[in-house]
């Protein structure tokens, strides 16, 4: 039984049912024709309708009235809107942390008649890179269970249609140059919600512990007496990779594989010091959140040995119907994901196992195609 009972069901919540993923043909972009994607994110972007919708519950009768001037643009004022937005939901995050207490606390009488209660538990769990049947059986399970759900702009649309109509869900998603919340007001909203025993659940996409900063969670709320139970999910590496044919290892082609971000913690736009030991052309390397670093890293990869030939893929919302792929030699790639316009978030694969994909001779051939008909 939800611990939530008390409050109104959220009717604006999309009905459950369930989805046969769309089949996934990932067409290789040729650079000299592609234009932008105009399909819609799978993904939950900034300040999205589709965000406030799911998430009315936390805005009360206020959420009509902020709608207006919202647009999927990040607004020039972006902290101002950040302390907005977090003042307009916390009256109704007390609300729901003191129904969670009186629940748990009625609960308990009868018992040992005292009246005391546990914190409830946390629960971290991956939901792959988006396509939802990617999902575990323990992941399904847990969310459509869960009291309280904190999700991140990388948790697909699909995935959030399996919550329970009786749960709650929060947005608590980053992207770059503005984060809803900062991480260690995270921290503060698992851990309190858990001290008022709800059963919470931190949705992330991929894996949580592979660059999702859920060992920074797990660390702290241990600390504080929390239980984390962790639910791993796919990879981006491995799901992106297996939708196209590529193996991150390959016995006589790769012998190891090596994943790095894009991103430092201090915002630097040279992050990627490790090029000169990880240019190994016996190894694969996945690089997450690196399309603006993407040039300065190539750059140097070729610098330190790895061939310039080398075969090399960018994806950009693999897994999903919107998924978008682009095939190039590492010299040429960041020139060809400029001219494609990828977007975040877009992982990029660098290896000759790359080359093992059947997608791989479709690209050559589509760049020849392209090379000929613009003469």
């Amino acid at each position: 039984m939800a611990l939530v009972e008390k409050l109104v069901s959220l009717s604006f919540l999309p009905s459950r049912h369930t989805h046969k993923a769309n089949s996934l043909i990932p067409s290789p972009i040729c650079s000299l024709q592609c234009k932008s994607s105009s399909f819609p994110s799978p993904f939950t972007e900034k300040h999205s309708v589709e965000r406030y919708q799911r998430d009315r519950w936390v805005y009360s009768d206020k959420l009509e009235r902020q709608l207006q001037p919202l647009s999927c643009s990040l607004p020039s004022d972006t902290e101002s809107v950040r302390e907005n937005d977090i003042a307009l939901q916390l009256p109704e995050l007390k609300k729901l942390l003191e129904v969670l207490k009186e629940k748990r606390e009625k609960d308990c009488v009868g018992g040992d008649g005292d009246g005391k209660f546990g914190p409830g538990n946390v629960f971290l769990v991956g939901t792959g890179p988006g396509d939802p049947e990617l999902l575990t059986l323990k992941a399904v399970r847990v969310i459509e269970s869960a009291d309280l759900l904190l999700y991140d702009r990388l948790v697909s649309n699909e995935v959030l249609e399996l919550v329970s109509p009786e749960a709650r869900l929060l947005y608590v998603g980053k992207t770059a140059g503005y984060h809803s919340r900062t991480q260690e007001e995270i921290h503060e909203l698992l851990l309190s919600f858990a001290e008022a025993g709800a059963t919470v659940v931190r949705l992330k996409g991929g894996d949580p512990l592979v660059f999702g900063r859920g060992g920074e969670e797990m660390d702290f709320l241990q600390q504080q007496g929390i239980q984390v139970k962790i639910v791993p999910g796919i990879t981006a590496a491995s799901g992106i990779a297996a939708e196209l044919g590529i193996p991150l290892t390959h016995r006589g082609v790769a012998t190891s594989v090596r994943f790095l971000t894009g991103h430092s913690r201090k915002g630097g736009k040279d992050p990627l010091f490790v090029a000169e030991s990880a240019a190994d052309p016996d190894s694969t390397l996945v690089v997450y959140m690196g399309l603006s670093t993407l040039p300065s890293l190539a750059l140097k990869l070729m610098r330190h040995g790895l061939p310039p030939d080398t075969p090399a893929a960018a994806v950009e919302r693999g897994t999903t119907p919107q998924q978008r792929t682009v095939f190039a030699e590492l010299k040429d790639l960041a020139d060809k994901i400029a001219s494609a316009e990828l977007v975040s978030p877009t992982l990029i694969i660098i290896g000759k196992v790359v080359g093992l994909s059947p997608f791989w001779q479709q690209s050559s051939e589509a760049a020849a195609s392209c090379l000929v008909n613009a003469k």
